[in-house]
């Protein structure tokens, strides 16, 4: 009697992942917003969908001082689809 070894695919790298996640989080958008959903409504969602993760996988501290480092990174425009100088803000 032979014994077949089947291992288990390896996992795609953390870089290769985020970009698949974000592809399934944009293709899931769009549907909503086809369907009418409020892009605000969804961003809220959204967010305490994703908080709610982060809560139950790292705790509520840790969860608190990722959220604490998001203000700078949004002012210096990390999240930004359009670059400053092409916003009527800092024109």
């Amino acid at each position: 009697m032979t014994t077949q070894v089947i291992e288990a695919p390896e996992q795609a790298p953390e870089h290769e992942q985020k970009r698949a996640a974000l592809g399934y989080l944009n293709a899931a958008w769009m549907d909503a917003r086809v369907e009418g959903i409020d892009g605000d409504c969804l961003a809220q969602a959204c967010l305490f969908a994703a908080f709610a993760e982060f809560v139950s996988t790292y705790g509520e501290e840790a969860a608190a001082r990722f959220a604490e480092g998001l203000a700078p990174r949004i002012r210096n425009g990390e999240f930004s689809l359009t670059p400053r100088a092409n916003r009527p803000e800092y024109a």
